[in-house]
C-alpha cells in the first residue's frame, strides 16, 4: 500500500507525509513503525521501492549512525558514545585474531579466487555438517548436500522470505523480536509479518515473562486468516533475541506441531547457541531432535557472527533437508556469496574443535558470564527489574517505572535522553514490544566500558526519578499509580528460565535488590530530610 501510494505521487512533488495511507492492523508490518517520512520528499531518481528504502529506518539505525560518527575511544574520544544497541560481543578480540592469524589460515589456492558452487564450496559445507551434527548433537551425521552458505544470516532470512513467500504474503514471529528480521524480509520480498504480541504477565505459577505459547501462535495465525492475510511460515529465535530464554525440547516440540497441523514452514536462528554461558541452562536444538515433525518444512540457520565474536566477517549457513527449498535459495546466493578465501579460514575454524572446546569456548564463556553479572548486579543496585537469563548478550530490562504516562512517545524521549548523555541502547519499540517501557542492554564489553557505561545510564535514572518526584510534588493529588504500572508487581529479577515462578524460589540477591528498589522508589527520604528535623 505504501509503495503505490508513493509510486502515485510522481510528477506531483508531494511529501510523503501527505500520504493516504490505510492502517495497517494491528498484528500486520506497520510501516509507521519502521519509517520516518518527516519532511521527506520524493526523489526523482530513485523508483517506488527505492524510495520506500530511502526513509525506512527507525530508532536504531538512527542511533547506530550516531554511534559512528562519535565512538568511544578511550584515548582519542573519551566523551564519546558508549554502544550498548549492537549485539556484538566485543570480548574475545585477543583469541580470535590470533586463531585466524595463525599459518593454517593463510592459503590462497587457485580454486579459491575462482566462482564456487553457489551454495558454497564442497570442503565448507562439509565441515559445516560437521560441526553442527557435534554441537547439536544430531541423532545422526548431518549431510553436506543440505547446507548452503550465505554471506550473514540477514540474507538467509532474505532469501528464505522470497522462496517461501510470495510478494504480499506474511510470516508469523512473536515479539518482541530482533527488528533486523523485518527489513530483511520486507525491503527485498514485500513479505510481512504477522506479530504475536507477548507480554510481561505471570499467568500462573510455572510461567514466565514474555512466554511464547501455542495458544498464542493459534490466536494470531486464526485473527491473520480472518483478515485475508496468508501466513506462509513461522520464525523461531532460539535463543531469544532480545529476551534470552532459550526453549525446552518440549516447547520446540510443540511449536513445530503447530506448524506442521498449518502447514507452515518453520525457520529456525540459533545464531547464539554456543552462547549459553552458564552451566544451569542447557540449549536444545531442532537438529538435535530424535524426530522433526516436518522435516521439508524445517530450516536451520546458524553463523559465526554471534558465537565466535567475529560480526565483521559475514557467514551464515542454512541446513535443510528440503532440496527444492536448497536450490532455490542456492539460486540466491549469486547476490550472497562469501569470498573463497573466507570459506577457507572459516572451515579452518570450525574443525579446529580443540581450540574451539578447550580455549575459545571456555574463556567465551568465563568472560561473557561475568559482564553479565557486573551489569545486572549494577541494576539491582539501581532497583530496576530485568530478565536474568544465560543466553546471548543482552538483558531485557524494565524502565517502566520512569515513564509517567507509559506510552511509547515517552520510551523514545527516554531512549534519546540515554544517546544525549553518550550511551547507546535499544528500545522496546525497535522489537515491536508491546509494553512500553523495555529497553535491551549489551554486556559483552570491556570492563572499563560497562563502568562508564553504567555509570551514564545511573545518570540518566537519578535524573529522571527527581523530575518525577518534583511532578508528583506539584499535583499531590495524582496517584502514584496513575497511567504507569508498578513493574515489580510482574518482574522482580526473574529468576532463570527453565525454573518455575514461584514465590519460594526467590534468591537472597532478588530479595536484597527488591528490598533497595523500594527504598529508592519511595519519597519517605526526600520529604523527611535531616534538615527538616532540624
Amino acid at each position: 500500500q505504501a509503495l503505490s501510494e508513493i509510486e502515485g505521487m510522481e510528477g506531483r512533488g508531494g511529501n510523503v507525509q501527505e500520504m493516504k495511507i490505510r492502517p495497517l492492523t494491528k498484528r500486520r508490518v506497520d510501516v509507521h513503525g519502521f519509517c520516518n517520512p518527516s519532511g521527506f520528499q520524493r526523489s526523482p531518481y530513485l523508483s517506488a521501492r527505492g524510495n520506500f528504502a530511502n526513509i525506512f529506518q527507525g530508532s536504531t539505525e538512527e542511533g547506530y549512525k550516531a554511534y559512528h560518527a562519535d565512538k568511544y575511544d578511550e584515548d582519542k574520544n573519551p566523551n564519546g558514545i558508549i554502544n550498548f544497541g549492537t549485539s556484538e560481543n566485543k570480548l574475545c578480540f585477543d583469541l580470535m585474531s590470533k586463531r585466524l592469524t595463525q599459518a593454517d589460515m593463510n592459503l590462497m589456492d587457485p580454486p579459491l579466487l575462482q566462482y564456487p558452487d553457489w551454495k558454497g564450496h564442497l570442503f565448507l559445507r562439509e565441515e559445516v555438517a560437521r560441526f553442527l551434527t557435534y554441537y547439536c548433537k544430531a541423532p545422526a551425521p548431518l549431510k553436506a548436500e543440505n547446507v548452503i552458505v550465505l554471506n550473514g544470516c540477514g540474507s538467509l532470512f532474505s532469501a528464505l522470505a522470497t522462496v517461501l513467500c510470495d510478494p504480499g504474503e506474511a510470516v508469523l514471529i512473536a515479539t518482541p523480536f530482533y527488528g533486523g528480521i523485518t527489513q530483511s524480509v520486507f525491503l527485498y520480498g514485500n513479505v510481512k509479518l504477522v506479530y504475536v504480541y507477548l507480554d510481561s504477565k505471570i499467568t500462573g505459577t510455572c510461567t514466565r515473562p514474555f512466554q511464547l505459547t501455542v495458544e498464542k501462535l493459534e490466536k494470531a495465525l486464526q485473527d491473520a486468516r480472518e483478515e485475508g492475510v496468508t501466513v506462509r511460515a513461522l520464525i523461531l529465535l532460539n535463543p531469544q533475541n532480545p529476551l534470552g530464554d532459550i526453549y525446552s525440547l518440549s516447547e520446540l516440540r510443540d511449536y513445530l506441531e503447530f506448524a506442521k497441523r498449518h502447514e507452515l514452514h518453520v525457520i529456525v536462528d540459533e545464531i547464539y547457541m554456543l552462547s549459553v554461558f552458564d552451566e544451569s541452562a542447557t540449549f536444545h536444538s531442532v537438529l538435535g531432535m530424535d524426530r522433526l515433525p516436518d522435516p521439508q518444512r524445517t530450516h536451520v540457520m546458524w553463523g559465526i557472527t554471534k558465537d565466535f565474536a567475529v560480526s565483521g566477517i559475514r557467514f551464515g549457513t542454512l541446513y535443510t533437508e528440503n532440496q527444492d527449498v536448497a536450490n532455490a535459495v542456492a539460486s540466491l546466493c549469486y547476490f550472497h556469496g562469501v569470498c573463497g578465501p573466507v570459506q577457507h579460514k572459516v572451515a579452518q575454524l570450525l574443525r579446529d574443535r580443540d581450540w574451539i572446546n578447550q580455549v575459545y569456548l571456555r574463556a567465551n564463556h568465563a568472560r561473557l558470564k561475568a559482564a553479565h553479572t557486573y551489569v545486572t548486579d549494577e541494576l539491582k543496585t539501581l532497583g530496576v527489574p530485568f530478565l536474568n537469563r544465560n543466553a546471548g548478550f543482552f538483558v531485557w530490562i524494565d524502565f517502566r517505572k520512569y515513564l509517567k504516562t507509559g506510552t511509547f512517545e515517552e520510551e523514545l524521549l527516554l531512549w534519546k535522553r540515554f544517546l544525549d548523555n553518550k550511551v547507546l541502547l535499544s528500545c522496546g519499540k525497535a522489537f515491536e514490544c508491546s509494553e512500553p517501557g523495555w529497553f535491551r542492554i549489551i554486556f559483552a564489553d570491556k570492563t572499563h566500558r560497562l563502568q562508564l557505561g553504567m555509570q551514564r545510564i545511573r545518570k540518566v535514572l537519578e535524573e529522571r526519578e527527581q523530575e518525577m518526584l518534583a511532578e508528583e510534588k506539584e499535583q499531590p493529588c495524582q496517584s502514584d499509580q496513575d497511567g504507569k504500572a508498578d513493574s515489580t508487581d510482574e518482574v522482580i529479577f526473574v529468576s532463570r528460565h527453565q525454573e518455575p515462578t514461584c514465590a519460594g524460589s526467590s534468591s537472597l540477591g532478588d530479595l536484597i535488590g527488591l528490598l533497595q528498589h523500594q527504598m529508592r522508589s519511595s519519597d519517605w527520604l526526600q520529604k523527611n530530610t535531616a534538615e527538616q528535623f532540624a
